[in-house]
């Protein structure tokens, strides 16, 4: 994506200019990244008519092992200084 693209992403991004599959993609990580059980059959579905299956898997594993990553480096005390970090609390759990 563009440094614009990139710009329009905030709350409301669905009605924002970007693409139906960027939108699509925004749509998928903030279900993986906040509640999985979100990622419904209907979003799978959605998922399908803009992307084959190898980059499904690939935008899964992708989201997956940044986030993964993420929050490694915030256990480590690895995050950049001049970055703002946002805890997102882990579903089941008490304390996110």
């Amino acid at each position: 994506m563009s440094e614009e693209q990139v710009a329009q992403i905030a709350d409301g991004y669905e009605h924002s200019p970007l693409t139906a599959r960027d939108v699509l993609t925004l749509r998928f990580t903030d279900a993986f990244l906040t509640d999985p059980r979100r990622v419904t059959p209907a979003l799978q579905a959605a998922l399908r008519t803009q992307f084959d299956e190898p980059e499904i898997v690939e935008l899964a594993l992708g989201v997956g092992l940044f986030h993964a990553l993420s929050k490694l480096l915030i256990t480590l005390g690895l995050e950049p200084e001049g970055m703002p970090t946002t805890v997102v609390p882990t579903p089941g759990t008490r304390d996110g």
